[in-house]
Formats: C-alpha cells, structure tokens, sequence
C-alpha cells in the first residue's frame, strides 16, 4: 500500500455546511438528482422547466433525500459542453426556492465551473459535486478552498464528449485510488477541507471497469473520506440486463446494496424512495441487533 496514506487523517463524522447546518454520517446518506437539463441518459427535458424542476425536488425530499443535487449539464458519454452562462439560468431559479423554501435541506450544484460554483455557493447552494475532479478547470480547487464547503472529488477518464471511446486502464482500482491520493493533496493545500470521493462509476469505465471498481469499493475506505456511489440506472446496469434507463430500477437497487455494503457513506440516486428503503435494510443486515419498531 502507498505509504501516503498514512498521511492523511480526514476521517468525518458530519458534513458541515454553511450557516450551521450539518448531517450526520454515521447513517448513509441519500443525494437526490435533478437534471434540469434536455438531454440527461435518465431524465433529459423532463425537469428543464422551472415549475418541473421545483415539484420533482419537493418529491425527492419528500421521500427522504438528505441532499438536492442541482444538474445544469448532461454528463452523458457523448454529451457537449454547456457554457456557465447557461448553467446558471438553468440552476438559479430552481436554487432560489429550495434555499427559500427548504433551508434546512442542503444543496449540492453538479458543475465543474469554478465561476457557477462561485455564484452559486453565495446564492446559498451547500456543496459542490465535481464529476471532472478540478481537472476541467483549473480555479475549481481555489474557489471550493475559499468558500469553504464539501466537495464531491470524482474520477473521470477523459470528458463527457470522449469519456466511453476506449477507455482503458492497467489496474482500474489502484490508477484511481492513486488519482485520490494525488487530488487529495492537492485540494488540501487550496484549503478544501471536506472531500468526498466518487470513483465515477460509467465515467470513462467499461463495464467490467466499473464492476471491478464496484467489487473493490472498500479499498477507498482506508483514505479515510466519505465514500459516494452514483450507480443509478447506469450503462452498467442497462448492459447486463439488456435493458433501458426506465426500467433499471431493479439492477439499480441490487447495486446500491452492494455499494452499501462495501462501504459507501452517499448513494446519489434518482428514485429516493426506493434508496431510503435499501439503506434500512443494509443498515438492518449489517445490524442484526438492532430492534425496529
């Protein structure tokens, strides 16, 4: 094992946003997506509305989401680039209600644009989920530093638009885990004080790559981060079964359990209220003891 990892001590218990609200990671927590945008793999153009956007947040955190994640850009292989401006007049409308109207439910803003993360944090979003890991924008790790909130550190190979070309690695877990090792670093001398980790599962993976990263999960768990999956109607699971994104809720569930299993401390997902009852029973599994009521 690297010796590097030695050093790092960032073992977290909570989540700590700003204005004094935080979440306990001693339960798994839940990250419910919203995709405002017209061409996400799942949900493309059935949240790009405003109203829409808002009344599937309300649901989602009806249902149990700890977390609204904010999408303004499709990340699916193939997708093109959204310039900032755009992402913006997606995002701040929706953002201005769920802040107004659910302040205690934090808000997470899926961008890899230092300059939306900037507005949006300041706008009064909790978080930011990075799915280029800083590398699509060299201000990202600064601008997270500065404004002192979690940051969802994720691993892709290439960009959306080259991402599943022909992705290839030698040994897929440990050329991430020594990707972490090396953006850790990096995000702790910006001042980036809460990291989460996201392997990036279908982001520059093949299927095989993303099993592999699946089965070895718990391997991250010794750089001591809280540990996020984002399996949810995956390619990977669409592959396998030789079905569609809407009708993947099932393959979906079996690897949120999984995910559970090995370790993970956030499931990012678009159906809450069949995640928030995967959790229950895992935490039931691992915790035979424990009475329910």
């Amino acid at each position: 094992m690297n010796t590097k990892t030695k050093e790092i001590d960032n073992t977290a218990t909570r989540l700590e946003f700003r204005g004094g609200a935080s979440l306990s990671l001693d339960f798994p927590l839940l990250m419910g997506v919203i995709n405002i945008t017209p061409d996400s793999f799942y949900d493309g153009g059935k949240y790009l509305s405003q109203q829409a956007a808002i009344a599937r947040s309300e649901q989602l955190i009806s249902e149990g989401a700890d977390i609204i994640d904010l999408g303004p850009a499709s990340t699916r292989p193939g997708a093109e680039y959204v310039s900032p401006e755009e992402e913006l007049q997606r995002l701040l409308p929706v953002l201005e209600h769920l802040v107004k109207n659910h302040p205690h439910t934090p808000v997470s803003i899926d961008t890899f644009h230092s300059s939306v993360a900037k507005e949006t944090i300041e706008k009064g979003a909790s978080m930011i989920n990075d799915i280029s890991g800083g590398t699509m924008d060299a201000e990202m790790y600064k601008t997270v530093g500065k404004l002192k909130v979690p940051y969802v550190l994720m691993h892709i190979q290439g960009t959306p638009k080259t991402m599943q070309l022909e992705p290839h690695y030698t040994d897929v877990v440990e050329e991430i885990y020594e990707y972490f090792l090396q953006q850790i670093e990096k995000l702790k001398l910006a001042g980036v004080e809460q990291i989460i980790i996201d392997p990036g599962f279908g982001f520059g993976k093949t299927v095989e790559h993303n099993f592999t990263l699946l089965r070895h999960l718990g391997r991250f768990k010794s750089l001591e981060l809280p540990i996020m999956a984002g399996l949810s109607r995956k390619s990977m699971i669409n592959k396998v079964l030789k079905t569609k994104p809407e009708n993947a809720l099932t393959g979906t569930i079996a690897l949120n359990t999984l995910a559970l299993i090995q370790g993970a401390a956030i499931l990012r997902v678009h159906d809450v209220k069949e995640a928030n009852q995967v959790i229950r029973m895992v935490k039931q599994y691992l915790s035979p003891n424990t009475t329910q009521e």
